[in-house]
């Protein structure tokens, strides 16, 4: 249940509680001190805190909301069922409208779900707001662009390394609050290594945190014997071999796995096949944050790149 997860657990409510550059926080700020609420297009990459910051809004301006993770119901029916039902009544709340947060909107079909979606931000404006979140704002369309606010939530280097500091002693408060043990080093290279992926930090806390203690060994990543075996496959084009690594494999990110591809491209590939191998990697990085099976997708990558490249 989701209330076993820490990043469910301990989600900010406020947004004083979240963890933002100093712009973006002043920008919610006033919104909750004036009371008023417009269409949001949050655009930015994963587990920077778009949706918390949706939530919480909702939270300290007592309205009444309705969560739909786009990625999961992205149908038209689904949408329109669910949002002509929620929107439409008076909300039991006592708020002077509902909102509806739509959670990665950039799934929405471009062609048929995301034009409807125009139709209820017009037609529901008076009972109603709408908060869209998105990795990918190119993927939403621009007739809802322009009916809602566009805040991005990208940081700039000065920027992650104060939030950084920032994040490192809430996570030092989850872990007490958990009671798991910890090495200030090793939670501090863990939130370097992935950052500004929040919530990529604290799901990796809690997957090693079973024993009670956080050790080094959640920085331990792919060795380079390890990225030569796979090559080893790949140069031969024993597929099975290489779908077996894949699944040996499935605790490495798909991200790791095609950055160290890319960095040992010249000790093992022909230099003719190098432009093509990273076009390859760049398509399926891209892809990997809309597919619903990453092992798939890392395995399409290298059978792809298995069949059109040459090695040393």
């Amino acid at each position: 249940m989701n209330e076993f997860l820490w990043v469910e657990r301990h989600r900010p409510s406020r947004i004083e509680e979240c963890i933002l550059p100093k712009s973006l926080k002043a920008t919610f700020t006033e919104i909750v001190k004036h009371g008023e609420l417009h269409n949001m297009l949050l655009s930015g990459t994963a587990g920077l805190g778009k949706t918390t910051v949706a939530r919480a809004l909702c939270n300290e301006l007592n309205l009444e909301y309705l969560l739909i993770n786009s990625s999961e119901e992205s149908g038209i029916d689904v949408l329109r069922s669910k949002i002509k039902q929620f929107a439409s009544t008076v909300s039991l709340h006592g708020g002077k409208y509902k909102v509806v947060i739509l959670d990665e909107a950039d799934y929405l079909n471009a062609s048929s779900t995301q034009p409807a979606l125009r139709g209820f931000i017009e037609e529901f404006s008076s009972n109603c707001r709408f908060i869209l979140t998105c990795n990918f704002k190119n993927r939403i369309i621009e007739p809802l662009h322009s009916r809602c606010a566009v805040i991005e939530f990208n940081t700039n280097k000065k920027q992650l390394a104060e939030l950084a500091g920032q994040f490192m002693k809430r996570l030092q408060t989850i872990l007490d609050e958990e009671g798991i043990k910890y090495n200030n080093k090793v939670i501090a290279d863990l939130i370097m290594r992935y950052a500004p992926d929040w919530r990529r930090v604290l799901n990796e806390c809690q997957r090693y945190s079973a024993s009670g203690e956080i050790t080094p060994d959640i920085l331990v990543g792919m060795s380079d014997q390890n990225v030569a075996q796979l090559i080893s496959h790949l140069k031969t084009r024993d597929f099975k071999s290489m779908r077996s690594w894949v699944t040996n494999n499935s605790d490495v990110d798909s991200s790791v796995i095609f950055r160290k591809i890319y960095d040992s491209l010249y000790d093992y590939a022909e230099g003719q096949s190098i432009p093509s191998i990273i076009l390859i990697l760049a398509d399926y990085q891209y892809k990997a944050a809309f597919v619903s099976d990453r092992e798939l997708n890392i395995v399409a990558c290298l059978t792809e790149i298995m069949a059109s490249s040459q090695w040393k």
